[in-house]
């Protein structure tokens, strides 16, 4: 049986999580949790924005790249 739940529901209090458009595979967004919002991104998140998505990390100072 699958049940529909919330985005942020699906996650744990620490995990991030990517929002990607279906029909670009571009990236939308970075779903960072509100107990993680002041620590840095993990590197290895950093390390396939830039290289999957080429995003640079300073982005994500943009707020229409962060949801929380």
């Amino acid at each position: 049986m699958n049940k529909e739940i919330e985005f942020d529901e699906a996650l744990e209090p620490t995990d991030f999580g990517f929002i990607v458009c279906g029909k670009t595979g571009k990236l939308k967004g970075l779903w960072i949790p509100e107990e993680m919002e002041h620590e840095p991104v993990p590197e290895t998140i950093v390390n396939l924005c830039v290289d999957y998505f080429g995003i640079s990390p300073s982005e994500f100072d943009d707020s229409n790249y962060v949801f929380h």
